[in-house]
C-alpha cells in the first residue's frame, strides 16, 4: 500500500503543477471527481490504465507517476529478466515494468502476476482507452470482456477494445504471470 500512497502524491502533484481543480482533472481524465478524490487519497488502488490515460492527456511519461523517475532512453531499452521496475500495487496483482527507460511510449508493456482469488468473489471490472493484449506465460487465467468470460492458459493470448469492461483473476490455487501490453 506504501506504494499507492507514493502514486497518489506524485497525482495530488500533477494536479497542483498543472494549476487543475479536481473537477477539471476528472472531466479531461474521464472519471468522477469522487473517483479521482478517492485515488489521490491513497486509500484505494489506482489502476494502472489509469495512469495510462493520464500520461497520455498531460504528455507526461508513465514511469515518471508511477515510480518517480524519468525515463531516459529513447532509441530502445533493454530489461534484462527479472529486472524490470517492480510495483506490488494489491494483494491481487503485482506489476514489473519492462520498458521503465524508454521515452515516449505509445504502449505500455507489463509482466503481471495475477494472485488468486475466491470464484464467489466479484471481478474489478475497469475500462480505459485504447487496447489491451495480454498473453498467459503461466496458470489459467479467468477473463471477463464485455460480460463474456473466457478462460486462457498457458500459451493463449487474447487483445481487445479497452473500452469494454473488463477484468482478470487466477483460476485455481496457484497465480498466472502474464504479459500485459496496454496501447
Amino acid at each position: 500500500m506504501d506504494h499507492i500512497k507514493q502514486v497518489a502524491n506524485r497525482l495530488r502533484g500533477l494536479r497542483d503543477a498543472l494549476d487543475l481543480t479536481l473537477e477539471q482533472m476528472a472531466e479531461q481524465c474521464e472519471v468522477t471527481p469522487v473517483l479521482l478524490a478517492t485515488y489521490e487519497s491513497g486509500e484505494a488502488d489506482i489502476p494502472v490504465s489509469f495512469l495510462h490515460r493520464l500520461a497520455s492527456i498531460y504528455g507526461i511519461e508513465l514511469t515518471a507517476i508511477m515510480f518517480g523517475e524519468e525515463p531516459k532512453m529513447n532509441s530502445y531499452y533493454i530489461t534484462r529478466s527479472g529486472k524490470g521496475v517492480k510495483v506490488e500495487r494489491t494483494m491481487a496483482y503485482s506489476y514489473q515494468d519492462l520498458a521503465s527507460g524508454f521515452q515516449h511510449r505509445i504502449m505500455a508493456p507489463f509482466m503481471v502476476t495475477v494472485e488468486p482469488s475466491p470464484a464467489e468473489k466479484p471481478m474489478t471490472l475497469n475500462t480505459h482507452q485504447g487496447q489491451e493484449f495480454n498473453y498467459v506465460l503461466d496458470g489459467e487465467l479467468e477473463i471477463s470482456i464485455g460480460g463474456k468470460v473466457s478462460v486462457l492458459r498457458a500459451g493463449d493470448s487474447i487483445m481487445f477494445d479497452a473500452r469494454r469492461q473488463h477484468g482478470l483473476r487466477a483460476v485455481g490455487d496457484k497465480p498466472a504471470k502474464i504479459i500485459a501490453i496496454i496501447s
